[in-house]
């Protein structure tokens, strides 16, 4: 199972198991990081999964598709490497990304 470090708004450091085929939002919801809201539930919707992408992992990430892109315009403090942890599919090749969790107000 891919082990995913998430850092929340507080720079406190947590690697959680998230299993294969689910989101980095659902991960993060299973094991209870702070900030991340997801209050459209994971429908690229409301920019409050909005998290910043380790540089070093952007490549593996990807960038967001056209309506991920949309979506974060709504997202306070938007980064070259923000992303919507809902938009992004947990699988072994992001075993060991690092999230930085962005300031998710609602």
């Amino acid at each position: 199972m891919p082990k995913i470090t998430f850092i929340d708004v507080d720079g406190n450091s947590r690697e959680c198991e998230v299993p294969n085929g689910i989101s980095v939002m659902e991960g993060a919801i299973q094991n209870g990081i702070e900030g991340i809201l997801a209050i459209c539930g994971g429908s690229c919707a409301c920019s409050t999964c909005h998290s910043y992408i380790d540089e070093a992992w952007m490549d593996a990430v990807g960038k967001p598709d056209d309506i991920e892109d949309s979506t974060l315009e709504l997202a306070m403090d938007r980064r070259p490497n923000s992303r919507l942890t809902c938009q992004i599919e947990v699988t072994d090749a992001l075993d060991g990304l690092v999230v930085r969790v962005a300031q998710n107000d609602g």
